[in-house]
C-alpha cells in the first residue's frame, strides 16, 4: 500500500500546553500539514511531562488535548481497520502514549492516586498503546537513560497493576538497567506484557545511552516488538545523515525485519536551552513529510516488502495482536 505511514513517536501534546501552539506550528515536524503531506495515517501522541512539582497537572492536561483532537475534524481514534473508512480517507489516525509515568504519578503522591489518575487517563484517550516508565532522569519508578538506576519496588507495583490491561512497555528512555530490571520482572510474573522501544536507534551504529544495545534489541525482536527509528540527529550519527540507513541495515542483520518501524520523535525544539544540539534534525529529515523521500530511499536501497513492513505493516500487525 502505497502512501501510508505509521509514526510511533511524537511530542505535539506537550507542544500544545504552551500559550499560543497550534496543531498547525510549522515550526513542529508533527504539525498537522506534514502529517498530511507525509501520509501519515497513524500517527502516536505521547503524553510526556517531566518528572516534577508539574508532573500530573500536565499529564492530565494533555490527555484533555487528546480527547480534544478527537473532536477536531482532521483527526479519527485510529482502531481496528477504521482506517479504511471513506470518511478517514484524507483524516489522520491518533493513538496516545505515556512518555513517563511521572505523568500520572508524582513522585509524592500515593500509588492508589496515581493508579486513579492512570485509568482517568485511559477513559479519557480511550486507548493507551504503550506506556513508557521514565524519561532521561530518575523517578520512583526507575531511572532512565541517564542513569544506571534499575527498577524499583513501585516499578514492580506499576507493572503488577498494568499487567492485565494489555499495555506495552516502552523501553525508548529506560536506562539498561531498567529495561533488564523489567524484562526480569515480567518473566519472573509470567505476564503477557508487550515489549517496544518505541523511538531508539542501535548503539554499535551510534554509541548514544537513547539507542539500544544488541542485547536489548534482540529482547524486543524475540518478543515480537518493534524498534522504531529514530530520526533525532543525536540519536542517528552527528554529521551524517546516511547513517539513518545504516540503522536500518544494523537491525536488519540483529533479525528485526519485522521489527523496525518509524518513530521520528519530532517535538519543538526552537527554544530547548542546549544549543549544543542544533539543529537536532538533519536537513531533509526534520518533518513527517520526509516520510515520502526516505520510504522510495528505503525501496530502493533494499526492497517495496520492506519498504511496507518499515513504513507501516510491522505496526499495524503489533496493534493488531495487542
Amino acid at each position: 500500500m502505497k502512501n501510508f505511514n505509521i509514526d510511533l513517536h511524537c511530542d505535539l501534546l506537550c507542544h500544545l500546553l504552551s500559550p499560543g501552539a497550534t496543531i498547525d506550528d510549522k515550526e513542529l515536524g508533527c504539525s498537522l500539514p506534514y502529517l498530511k503531506e507525509g501520509h501519515v495515517k497513524l500517527q502516536v501522541m505521547a503524553i510526556y511531562s517531566a518528572t516534577g512539582a508539574n508532573s500530573t497537572a500536565d499529564g492530565a492536561r494533555q490527555s484533555e488535548l487528546f480527547s480534544d483532537l478527537l473532536k477536531n475534524e482532521n483527526f479519527f481514534l485510529f482502531e481496528g481497520e477504521n482506517y479504511k473508512n471513506p470518511e478517514n480517507e484524507n483524516r489522520v489516525g491518533v493513538i496516545a502514549s505515556i512518555e513517563n509515568a511521572s505523568g500520572f504519578c508524582g513522585e509524592d503522591d500515593s500509588l492508589d492516586s496515581g493508579f486513579k489518575n492512570l485509568d482517568a487517563m485511559i477513559e479519557k484517550t480511550q486507548k493507551i498503546i504503550y506506556l513508557g516508565i521514565t524519561h532521561h532522569t530518575e523517578n520512583r519508578f526507575g531511572g532512565g537513560n541517564n542513569t544506571d538506576v534499575g527498577l524499583k519496588e513501585d516499578g514492580k507495583v506499576l507493572i503488577d497493576y498494568i499487567s492485565d490491561k494489555r499495555i506495552p512497555i516502552d523501553l525508548a528512555h529506560t536506562s539498561d538497567q531498567l529495561a533488564y530490571g523489567i524484562l526480569n520482572y515480567i518473566d519472573q510474573k509470567n505476564y503477557n506484557i508487550p515489549i517496544l522501544a518505541s523511538h531508539s536507534n542501535y548503539r554499535v551504529v551510534h554509541d548514544k545511552n537513547r539507542n539500544l544495545p544488541d542485547e536489548l534489541a534482540k529482547e524486543v525482536i524475540k518478543r515480537k516488538g518493534l524498534i522504531g527509528l529514530n530520526f533525532i540527529r543525536n540519536c542517528v550519527d552527528e554529521t551524517n545523515p546516511e547513517v539513518l540507513y545504516e540503522h536500518v541495515q544494523y537491525g536488519l542483520d540483529l533479525g528485526a525485519e519485522d521489527a523496525i518501524s518509524y518513530g521520528a520523535d519530532f517535538f519543538f525544539c526552537k527554544d530547548h536551552p542546549d544549543k549544543s544540539r542544533f539543529p537536532f534534525f538533519f536537513e531533509g529529515y526534520d518533518d513527517a513529510s520526509a516520510l515520502n523521500s526516505i520510504n522510495a530511499r528505503l525501496e530502493k536501497d533494499f526492497s517495496t516488502e520492506l519498504m511496507e513492513k518499515i513504513s507501516y505493516k510491522n505496526a499495524l500487525n503489533f496493534i493488531e495482536r495487542i
